[in-house]
């Protein structure tokens, strides 16, 4: 199985990007892993709805070049649907049964997605009603990916 993760927006911190290394390195035993960051744009304080939306589209499009036809699109979205790590765990491996190869999974920016994208998008994935930050979100998403192949292979992993 082949996971994409497709965010907008560059990681910073370089507590963030030591344990997205550590679940990629982790994870290379269970998938094929790709990460790929676009760029994002700047939204000015008090954007106006027309701005924000305009921002969406810009993100959005960058985004959508990167979307392989065969593949499965996650969105994370504060309205989607919320899954347990078994359930999450049980959806990547009836995916994979069915003859999905490739899931990819799409992280906004601090807006959000674009209409276009949420169009293309297969499932929305919701991790809580809370907002996180985009860039604290690649952590949890990986952990929870990692956590599902361990789940899928039933090796034990921490609860």
């Amino acid at each position: 199985m082949k996971i994409t993760i497709l965010a907008v927006g560059k990681i910073k911190e370089k507590y963030l990007r030591e344990a997205i290394a550590e679940y990629s390195k982790r994870l290379g035993r269970y998938c094929k892993l790709e990460m790929i960051e676009t760029a994002d744009e700047k939204t000015p304080e008090q954007a106006s709805g027309i701005t924000e939306e305009g921002i969406r589209k810009k993100e959005g499009e960058r985004l959508l070049k990167y979307i392989k036809e065969d593949a499965f699109v996650i969105t994370l979205e504060i309205g989607g649907n919320m899954l347990s790590s078994e359930k999450l765990a049980d959806r990547i491996e009836k995916l994979g049964v069915s003859g999905v190869s490739h899931i990819t999974f799409i992280i906004g920016g601090s807006i959000g997605l674009g209409s276009e994208v949420l169009k293309r998008s297969d499932f929305a994935l919701s991790f809580s009603p809370m907002t996180f930050p985009h860039q604290l979100m690649r952590v949890i998403l990986l952990e929870q990916i990692y956590r599902s192949y361990r789940i899928i292979q039933g090796e034990p992993y921490h609860k």
